[in-house]
């Protein structure tokens, strides 16, 4: 009731917009809205009047109140989110889009380059890697739009054309129209290791709408290739959708639970396996470190409980809370925990995270010392079998 009550401060905070729909709702708080809100119209009121400079949009002050109203939860995790990210969410959650294809950064001088993805619309059209963005349909970058900000400008409907101003040295500006097209982002990617021909290499970046197909085309691909071992790396993976989770710790357990979801309320939710897994019996490493988060956390947790798996790397994220979303009538969405995960055997993730069974330091140099350790983990297993 607390929780909400609360939300209900919220969005009464929200239709604080505007001196005429402030005025309106003064009448309406009396009956809906908790009478502490007199106190914040009396404020507004003062501030429409007399502040000496200019006023947030009805926009920025809807968003502002219920950021604020939200802070007073203490939880990182229940929050607003606008939007523009909004959408950008729910792209990366379909892992499909309306776009043309290009990774952007910032580089130390705070412009915005770009890079094109191999065989995409901004490749066909000319784009090259280094190249500088100066504006998206005339929309200049400044040292204010974000990457996010680019991020929605280049994204869209799938057949309509976008224009990029570009810099390429020694040319000052250059303009390409490209048309968008649906632009697929594997979650994840896999390969046989060059140096350890009888292992299987599979990375997942998210749980997406695409995982549960791609790790099972990853399994079956690898299968097929003759190996022997496989490294299952999550480390950097910070989660995503924990249906797709289940479904890939499926595919390595034979049964039993892979997680327990403990509501608000008390009430109890088993997560069990699903049976059918093709890789339930090769030998398996999973790699893990402090960017391993959420709905990756279970499938390592659940993948260590049932002792399937060893986790090689650095203690994971540990952030085990569960969060519901619900779609606002202007394209954002309210984020609110609802639930935390526990384990197999019942470890709490949420602010502990999980400890690996072999602890190693992932250096700054080229070499990767965790990965490395997998392979000689499961090479040893290997000689092991075969003596």
């Amino acid at each position: 009731m607390q929780l909400i009550t609360g939300l209900l401060l919220c969005f009464c905070l929200a239709f604080t917009a505007g001196f005429g729909v402030y005025r309106l709702w003064d009448k309406v708080e009396q009956v809906t809205c908790p009478k502490p809100l007199g106190v914040f119209w009396e404020a507004w009121d003062w501030l429409e009047q007399y502040f000496y400079g200019p006023i947030p949009s009805p926009r920025e002050r809807t968003y502002g109140a219920i950021h604020e109203a939200l802070a007073l939860l203490n939880d990182p995790y229940t929050l607003l989110v606008e939007p523009q990210s909004r959408e950008l969410e729910r792209d990366e959650m379909r892992g499909s889009f309306g776009g043309i294809g290009v990774t952007l950064r910032r580089d130390a001088e705070g412009r915005m380059v770009l890079a094109p993805y191999p065989d995409s619309p901004a490749e066909h059209a000319g784009v090259c890697a280094g190249d500088i963005l100066l504006a998206v349909d005339t929309k200049a970058v400044t040292d204010e739009v974000t990457t996010d900000d680019v991020r929605a400008w280049l994204h869209g409907e799938v057949g309509t054309p976008v224009t990029l101003t570009i810099s390429r040295p020694p040319t000052p500006s250059l303009d390409l129209t490209i048309t968008r097209e649906e632009i697929q982002v594997p979650s994840v990617t896999w390969h046989v290791l060059d140096r350890a021909p009888g292992i299987g290499y599979i990375h997942v970046q998210s749980f997406t709408e695409r995982t549960e197909d791609e790790i099972l085309k990853a399994l079956r691909e690898l299968r097929q290739a003759e190996t022997a071992g496989l490294i299952l790396d999550l480390r950097d993976n910070y989660g995503g959708l924990i249906e797709p989770a289940v479904a890939t710790a499926s595919q390595f357990l034979r049964d039993g639970v892979v997680l327990y979801e403990l509501s608000h309320d008390a009430e109890e939710c088993v997560f069990r396996v699903r049976g059918g897994g093709i890789s339930t019996g090769i030998p398996l490493v999973v790699l893990v470190n402090g960017g391993t988060a959420s709905a990756a956390e279970i499938i390592a947790g659940a993948l260590q409980d049932h002792g399937r798996a060893p986790l090689i790397g650095g203690p994971t994220f540990g952030k085990g809370a569960v969060q519901l979303i619900y779609e606002l009538s202007d394209g954002s969405s309210l984020h609110v925990t609802s639930a935390v995960w526990l384990t197999p055997n019942r470890h709490q993730i949420q602010g502990q995270g999980l400890t690996p069974d072999v602890y190693v330091a992932r250096g700054d140099g080229p070499q990767d010392e965790q990965l490395d350790r997998a392979i000689v983990y499961l090479q040893s297993r290997r000689r092991d079998s075969s003596d």
